[in-house]
């Protein structure tokens, strides 16, 4: 914006007169000066006030005093007097046609018949039509603006190009903004004026007339702006006329920077006003703010600016260098002026290298640096650094030349001398290319040479150790060898890397860690360590200082923690090196995890003196904060997780690191934390969605979506004024009470009922100690008289606890309605149990069955359960699929095989472990995988437990029936095979105890392939001659038995209408005898005539 510069624009002290109202300043202004303010002071004049108070009375009569004498302000008083309602209807009007005709419509409402150019018509019009003018101009561009989304234009507008109209038309302007604020809002007109000629000049002049609105403007013009604002026309004038701006505001301009560095955008205009401020600001020694700024910005933890400014180097660069009004340009030549005006005067190579040979050590042929410069050089080297490292500057020779003349400067033996010998050693070491001829080369050495002698000496006058000798060898052999391990192993030696891991583990853990403590703490530098797994080289274990770290922690959560948790895994789970598997860190205890719980409560707070779990109340020696207790279970669940996922690598290697057990879990009250995270989601970060993840994954029973919907009522508005109802009656109920309630049932159930009735305005939190006596007492609610009011009472006050512990519930509760008879023999089940065999669930007393309150509680323990299990046989499957599956099955099934799925396997381990043959007939018509069982079934006929054995043929008869194939023909042929064989070495026993479930299945196998019968009725002949032989020496005649067998076999057709009333007639006369054998034939027998009725149905 170029064009502007012949105007006049608003100076500092003007603006500032203007914010504050100052009349006896702004008395002092010139008339030029004076006429810009002309439209707000006016409106000031003529405007009612607000402020009726006496001095404003005074000021207004200065005002007017000064505006007496101005010929303008008659121009603007006919401007105020125009009726702005009827403008901003044709206005909106106008906006209307031109939204439905189309941005490019030359119809107006506002104007028509222009016979002139608008110059012209503003010339010969009056007030009222002046205002209609510039309001169509404006709203033109504002609308193309809007419809340009995003690309620059420039628009050619008489209005604000003529020199001699400006003044008028920027009373108009500002005259009209102010009076239409709706229609017109300030930051959409300061974005179209930077669409003409002379915008930054008019956006000026409107901000110093509303001089509030300066940070709204520039916020909006920022928001708005590129980010690379020197790339384009648009970014360039946008950048130039915010740097007006801030020069009529200059106490502004450093918020007006935070808020491009906040943006991301126009970096060019971060450096102009940073130039423009280092020009204002007084000139020392210290290091300026463009070096400060610009440091900030390449070496500060904010990758996103770090990349968006590193950019602006790089795509300036690729213009010309010569540019000088380019902002890059400016920048490096104030940096270049800065660095050449701290460098001592040096002699040249040439006189360096005559210098006497036998001038003394300490007296150095070069200048020394200055020591009130020293600081602001090694910031120079390090900003420098940061420009060619990061955002990829490359020097110029002049840049060069002067950075190597300074990094071979002399500092004083002090320790900031110690810490620039330090940087220009490191950063010769990273920008090699700054020396390119062989006087630089030359001056580099003799540099190198007198580090190495003047070593002592600074170690000495400065009391800090230099060490450049090391820092030199450490180089010298990095040169000289091109092996990575050779170089990690001789800075190990050589920097005693295992003592740094040893004095690491050693020092104090940061107390109450939180997010509120910046800077670089121990945590970063124990995260680094572990990352390059140096204490699993040096076999230092770190395990308890994290530990101790982890029990001082508080919130906010410190963002460095769930990256060490993450990486402390790994070096658990993962070895440093292939060669050495051993080569890990070891795992918090058990005994560790569960201290952290022991402060847990729900009793009377959050972190009571209490815990209740396993029925017994412990007091705890340390409370824990919610923090660690958070950190602590998602070490645990990560832990899990990534032994699970890890464990074919782990197989690979044998070995197999140590999973805490089911017990340590159960102890962990997992929902309660969670609930309480919940609502500490802010100052725990990503916390809480990482806890949610892991448990949606290990732990789906608990994330079931009624629970969440449940939670939301028990801890909304309707459960708040329920508790505020809570009288010191019902706080006063003790577990113990409750007891003798429950005694007195099913007689006097009135004290129960007021009890109950009392506990349901509890948290639950505090309902926790009563949960053993409730559900310990469920199997009293099913005696008969108990009222309904006190089952659905008992089913609430259950599902608020379901809120908070809700394994720890389920199993009380499943143990609690067990039928008599178990409750009698003692039997207790476990969490584990529970998951292996879900149905255990359903296996409760019948009269649980006929109370709908409890059976809803029976139905949500089974859906859990049900979840749990899936998540069990998951997990299992996983771990032992490898092994479970032999390489000669996989062999046999074919390369051109499908692959099984995991549901397929899931069913091929549950018919592995056998459940009720009951659930036969539903499970194989209900699951489609079922088929993959027959793959499985030879393995487990030859399993030596018969009850495997006959689980298997069982579940083939159904199997046969569901999936007539030629596989499942070979396997019943097996079966029956295998059948054969059993009989004949069975003893009496295990015969029946083996054939009696078995014999109907072979009705099954006859019925899906007629092929089998001749082999089925041999077989069931041969059963019956064994029985027979086993009775031969008893007075009993079995020979009978014998021949209607052999007959029903030869002439199945002749004696088949005779079957049934033959058997039914046969059947009473042996139904008392409670011989095995006797039983047995009788069941041969059935067999035989089912199959036969079944064939000749058939037929």
């Amino acid at each position: 914006m170029s064009d502007c510069s012949a105007l006049q624009f608003v100076s500092p002290y003007a603006f500032e007169a203007m914010q504050k109202v100052d009349v006896v300043r702004l008395a002092a202004l010139s008339d030029p000066e004076l006429r810009l303010l002309l439209p707000c002071l006016v409106r000031m004049a003529l405007c009612a006030p607000a402020d009726q108070s006496h001095s404003w009375a005074q000021d207004k009569k200065l005002i007017l005093r000064l505006l007496s004498g101005v010929e303008a302000v008659n121009s603007i008083v006919a401007l105020l007097s125009v009726d702005f309602h009827a403008l901003e209807q044709d206005a909106s009007k106008e906006q209307q046609l031109r939204h439905k005709l189309g941005g490019g419509s030359g119809e107006s409402i506002l104007v028509s018949q222009l016979q002139h150019g608008l110059t012209l018509e503003f010339e010969h019009s009056d007030s009222p039509r002046r205002l209609r003018l510039v309001l169509s101009e404006l709203l033109a561009i504002m609308n193309k603006v809007s419809e340009s989304n995003g690309e620059f234009f420039l628009k050619s507008s008489e209005l604000f190009e003529s020199p001699v109209y400006l003044e008028e038309a920027a009373d108009v302007l500002c005259i009209l903004q102010a009076e239409l604020p709706s229609l017109l809002p300030i930051v959409d007109v300061a974005e179209a004026l930077l669409h003409v000629k002379n915008g930054a000049w008019f956006l000026c002049l409107l901000v110093a007339n509303v001089p509030d609105s300066f940070n709204e403007v520039c916020r909006g013009l920022i928001k708005n702006g590129e980010r690379q604002d020197e790339e384009s026309v648009g970014g360039r004038r946008r950048t130039e006329a915010l740097r007006h701006l801030c020069k009529m505001n200059p106490s502004q301009a450093l918020r007006v920077r935070g808020m491009v560095v906040e943006e991301c955008h126009l970096p060019g205009l971060g450096v102009a006003l940073t130039l423009d401020h280092t020009k204002n600001e007084s000139s020392d020694d210290g290091v300026s703010d463009l070096v400060c700024f610009v440091s900030g910005l390449l070496l500060g933890t904010n990758a996103k600016v770090r990349t968006w400014f590193g950019t602006f180097i790089r795509n300036g660069q690729q213009r010309k260098r010569d540019n000088i009004s380019s902002v890059l340009w400016q920048m490096r030549r104030q940096l270049l002026l800065e660095l050449m005006g701290i460098l001592p005067t040096v002699r040249s190579t040439r006189v360096a290298e005559e210098a006497d040979a036998d001038t003394e050590p300490n007296v150095s042929v070069y200048s020394g640096l200055k020591e009130e410069h020293v600081v602001k050089a090694s910031a120079l080297l390090r900003l420098y650094c940061a420009l060619m490292g990061i955002a990829g500057l490359k020097p110029t020779d002049e840049e060069a030349e002067q950075l190597l003349q300074l990094m071979t400067s002399r500092p004083p033996a002090t320790p900031a001398g110690v810490r620039f010998v330090s940087l220009s050693f490191c950063m010769l070491l990273a920008f090699s290319t700054l020396v390119s001829t062989p006087e630089q080369e030359q001056l580099m050495v003799m540099w190198l040479s007198w580090m190495i002698k003047e070593e002592a000496y600074f170690e000495s006058i400065s009391g800090v150790s230099a060490s450049f000798g090391e820092m030199l060898l450490l180089v010298a052999m990095y040169f000289h060898s091109n092996q990575l391990s050779a170089i990690i192993d001789l800075v190990c030696s050589t920097l005693g890397m295992k003592v740094v891991t040893a004095h690491a583990v050693r020092v104090p853990v940061t107390g109450n860690l939180s997010a509120n403590i910046t800077g670089f703490l121990p945590i970063h530098c124990i995260y680094q360590l572990l990352k390059s797994r140096s204490f699993t080289k040096h076999k230092v274990s770190i395990k308890d200082w994290i530990y101790r770290q982890l029990c001082e922690t508080t919130t906010p959560l410190h963002p460095q923690l769930l990256p060490l948790i993450d990486v402390y895994i790994n070096s658990i789970l993962t070895p440093a090196s292939k060669s050495n598997p051993e080569a890990t860190n070891q795992p918090v205890t058990e005994q560790e995890i569960l201290n952290v719980f022991q402060g847990l409560s729900g009793v009377n707070d959050l972190f009571g003196t209490f815990i209740y779990f396993n029925g017994e109340n412990t007091r705890p020696s340390q409370r824990y904060s919610i923090t660690t207790q958070l950190l602590v279970l998602y070490y645990v669940l990560s832990y899990e997780e990534a032994l699970l996922a890890n464990t074919k690598i782990l197989a690979a290697m044998q070995k197999k690191p140590k999973s805490y057990s089911s017990a340590l879990m159960d102890q962990i009250p997992i929902k309660y934390l969670i609930r309480q995270a919940q609502g500490l989601q802010q100052e725990l970060g990503g916390l809480h969605s990482a806890l949610l993840r892991l448990l949606a994954t290990n732990y789906p029973h608990l994330c079931i979506v009624d629970d969440w919907i449940c939670e939301e009522q028990i801890t909304g508005t309707d459960a708040l004024l329920r508790r505020m109802l809570l009288t010191n009656i019902a706080k006063n109920h003790s577990p113990k009470q409750l007891q003798e309630a429950f005694s007195m049932l099913p007689g006097n159930h009135t004290q129960l009922m007021q009890i109950l009735e009392h506990l349901t305005l509890l948290s639950a939190g505090e309902l926790i100690p009563y949960a053993e006596v409730l559900t310990s007492n469920m199997n009293r609610l099913l005696e008969a008289g108990v009222p309904r009011g006190i089952l659905q009472a008992v089913n609430r006050l259950w599902m608020v606890l379901n809120t908070v512990m809700p394994r720890r519930l389920w199993v009380m509760t499943v143990n609690a309605l067990q039928p008599s008879v178990k409750i009698v023999r003692q039997q207790k089940y476990t969490q584990n149990d529970l998951m292996i065999d879900p149905l255990i669930v359903l296996r409760c007393d019948q009269r649980v069955h006929r109370s709908p309150p409890l059976m809803d509680i029976i139905l949500h323990m089974l859906n859990g359960y049900l979840l749990a299990s899936k998540a069990y046989l998951n997990s299992h499957l996983k771990e032992t699929a490898e092994q479970d599956i032999r390489p000669s099955q996989n062999n046999a099934m074919g390369p051109e095989a499908p692959e099984v799925t995991r549901e397929e396997l899931k069913n091929a381990l549950l018919a592995a472990q056998g459940y009720p043959c009951e659930l036969l007939a539903l499970t194989v018509a209900g699951i489609p995988s079922m088929h993959i069982c027959l793959d499985f079934i030879p393995e487990l006929i030859a399993q030596p437990e018969l009850e495997k054995q006959i689980f298997a043929i069982q579940l083939l008869s159904y199997l046969c029936i569901q999936y007539a194939l030629p596989k499942s023909l070979s396997v019943a042929r097996l079966a029956i095979n295998v059948m054969g064989t059993l009989l004949t070495v069975l003893t009496q026993s295990k015969r029946y105890v083996f054939f009696m479930p078995t014999l109907p299945c072979l009705v099954s196998f006859c019925q899906a392939f007629p092929p089998l019968y001749e082999d089925i009725m041999s077989l069931l002949i041969q059963i019956g001659q064994v029985c027979a032989s086993d009775v031969a020496t008893q007075t009993r005649d079995f020979d009978p038995i014998i021949t209607r067998l052999q007959q029903l076999k030869e002439r199945p057709h002749d004696l088949s209408g005779l079957c049934k009333d033959s058997s039914n007639k046969s059947c009473p006369r042996d139904v008392a005898s409670l011989d095995p054998d006797v039983r047995l034939c009788q069941c041969v027998e059935s067999t035989i005539i089912e199959i036969i009725n079944m064939s000749v149905s058939g037929v």
